[in-house]
């Protein structure tokens, strides 16, 4: 077997294809045309703020309305090596009008860097963010955080973060965390379509799988997945909700049986499901 019970790379492409019959084209367009519409038209946003030395290092951040409001930074997915921040501008309305500021954090992509470098550069946004966040018109000392897909992935490699020893921030800088559809064990992806571009080594595969590290952050964490994304999807949620419960971690996990890999993202909405439990996070 490559990877639990598949024996097959084509096994293991289908089971991590997340298009499923969608339309890749349609869905980006939808997503460019709904944060230029909805969000940039209606928020007041700054673009490319820098956290890091690299242009790729950047972020846009939509503002609410009140000072020292808290802030949730988002990393977006596209298997660690598409995409990027302007996309997904969309997911922030519904935060900004629950009075949230949000940073949609745009990082270098696979396999321009390697992996690894993906990893730092999340890193590096969080800890920018807690340091100079004042600079934003926010709170700094109220930080949140999810991704979707990869970036649920980097989410949780965020959890993993020994803040305090590595950084010298404090290891309960972030309020909660959500990852939507996210990636948790990675020894599937070397046998897989996207290995020419992750480059993953087995060394990769212990230090950036989060189902495999200890979570150092004592933060509420919020797990979903869409009941039409393939089996494994749900499979990654579950193991991982097992890992952190087995260290005491406050963790709830949910399928949301309506929703594939894509149409999910429209929970951050207002009002909507991950907008909610966004603002949960920030509730005193």
């Amino acid at each position: 077997m490559l990877y639990r019970d598949f024996a097959t790379q084509e096994a293991i492409d289908r089971e991590y294809d997340p298009m499923r019959g969608r339309e890749p084209a349609a869905i980006l367009a939808d997503w460019q045309a709904r944060s230029q519409k909805t969000v940039r038209e209606r928020c007041r946003v700054s673009l490319d703020v820098a956290y890091g030395p690299t242009l790729a290092e950047c972020m846009d951040v939509y503002h609410a309305e009140a000072e020292d409001a808290p802030l949730h930074l988002f990393f977006h997915g596209g298997y660690w090596r598409s995409l990027g921040h302007r996309e997904f501008g969309f997911v922030a309305e519904g935060l900004v009008e629950a009075g949230i500021s949000v940073a949609v954090v745009n990082y270098a992509l696979c396999p321009t860097v390697e992996f690894g470098e993906v990893v730092r550069q999340a890193r590096a946004a969080v800890a920018w963010a807690y340091r100079h966040g004042a600079s934003l018109g926010v709170d700094p000392t109220r930080l949140s955080v999810s991704g979707h897909s990869a970036g649920g992935h980097l989410t949780a490699m965020l959890l993993a973060t020994d803040w305090q020893d590595v950084y010298g921030l404090p290891d309960d800088l972030l309020e909660g965390a959500l990852c939507v559809s996210g990636l948790y064990d990675l020894r599937p992806f070397p046998w897989s379509w996207l290995q020419p571009k992750l480059q993953l080594s087995g060394r990769d595969i212990n230090d950036y799988s989060p189902l495999f590290l200890p979570c150092r952050v004592p933060a509420p964490v919020r797990l979903v997945a869409g009941g039409k994304e393939s089996a494994e999807f749900a499979w990654q949620m579950q193991a991982y909700t097992e890992h952190l419960e087995a260290q005491g971690v406050a963790v709830g996990a949910e399928l949301l049986p309506g929703d594939d890999h894509f149409s999910i993202l429209d929970h951050y909405a207002p009002g909507e499901l991950l907008a909610r439990q966004v603002a949960a996070f920030h509730d005193t």
